[in-house]
């Protein structure tokens, strides 16, 4: 079995084991937006402790590699799988929770925001996430992956160029919404509640976290296989 250095990037390795994203996590380390950087440039950057990562990483691979567990093959199942995928695991679930998220959100800084000023940031950080994921997804939804579809049965030039350009237009949007996620956490002390939080208080970081784990994957999957096959 073949172990990974830190010549590997982290958008490699979460292809490869998906549980991986737990970990990149935990460390702050961006396997979506700018995971095709190799590992060794970012633990220089960040200043983090290679070999502790690393063998941690790879104890944790050689045990779920010995698992019974099927895993998808992202890169040979058809497109039209994929797209049905993150539709149905990604963008339902966004469409779903925005709107109740929003409403913890704003309850919580309206009841605490003059004692936790950080509030109204992520108050602030929250609504600019929700409106731009919303045009996002209807822009994947209504334009893009009907063409993806479309050139999967009838592969063209015209088309393939006509998704490259839309494809780029949604990077950006990625980043910008990765962004968004990386500061309420960092605002949040990564989503860490006060000492005596109220239960709402609990539910909107406990959800936003969640909202952040399942926004990353979402990302990576289109950004670092979905793109990438077209």
């Amino acid at each position: 079995m073949q172990l990974f250095t830190t010549e590997h990037t982290p958008a490699e390795i979460v292809k490869l084991f998906p549980k991986a994203s737990d970990l990149f996590k935990s460390e702050r380390i961006d396997f979506c937006c700018g995971g095709n950087r190799p590992l060794y440039e970012v633990f220089a950057e960040k200043d983090l402790d290679q070999t502790v990562i690393m063998s941690n990483l790879n104890k944790a691979y050689e045990v779920w590699s010995k698992e019974e567990n099927e895993t998808i093959d992202w890169d040979k199942i058809p497109l039209a799988d994929l797209v049905d995928h993150i539709v149905e695991s990604h963008h339902a679930y966004l469409h779903e929770e925005l709107a109740p998220l929003s409403q913890f959100v704003t309850k919580v800084f309206r009841r605490h925001g003059a004692d936790h000023p950080h509030l109204k940031e992520l108050h602030r950080l929250f609504n600019n996430f929700k409106v731009d994921m919303e045009e996002h997804l209807v822009n994947e939804e209504d334009n893009v992956f009907p063409l993806i579809k479309e050139y999967e049965k009838s592969p063209s030039e015209d088309l393939k160029q006509r998704i490259i350009e839309a494809n780029g237009g949604l990077e950006d949007d990625h980043q910008a919404s990765g962004d968004l996620l990386k500061q309420m956490r960092e605002i949040t002390e990564d989503f860490t509640p006060p000492s005596g939080a109220c239960n709402s208080y609990r539910i909107t970081y406990a959800r936003l976290e969640e909202l952040e784990s399942n926004t990353f994957q979402h990302i990576h999957l289109e950004n670092n296989i979905l793109f990438k096959r077209i």
